[in-house]
């Protein structure tokens, strides 16, 4: 299994970052795209708009707000599509993201479910 890890996009790059993913839908700011050293920008599974403003704006707390983007995951297209480049990758991947705040980040949700989909089904027998 992939190695995935996540980082402050503000912290510098690291040759142990191996594959990096840029996963908030807006460019943070103050960051050229030379020194992001993107592999890929996955803006399409990151929270929407509206729940980031929500969450931002105090509006809902930590729990509800991963509970909103867990439900968006599971409704968004691309995720099935984003767990199977991770799926591939031989090295280490990591999740870059912008917020000051490491302990309640989108990303840490995100981790999850990438996890949770790359478990093996064990199917019991009849």
């Amino acid at each position: 299994m992939v190695n995935i890890q996540m980082k402050r996009i503000y912290e510098p790059y690291a040759p142990e970052d191996g594959f990096r993913v840029l996963a908030d839908r807006l460019w943070p700011r103050g960051v050229s795209k030379e020194r992001a050293r993107l592999d890929l920008w996955a803006d399409a599974i990151a929270p929407s708009n509206e729940l980031r403003k929500e969450y931002h704006g105090g509006t809902i707390g930590w729990q509800e707000f991963e509970g909103k983007f867990r439900r968006e995951l599971a409704e968004n297209p691309f995720v099935d599509e984003f767990v199977e480049i991770i799926r591939g990758m031989d090295n280490t991947v990591t999740l870059l993201f912008a917020g000051k705040d490491t302990e309640n980040t989108h990303v840490k949700v995100l981790i999850e479910v990438i996890r949770e989909k790359n478990r093996p089904v064990i199917q019991k027998r009849a």
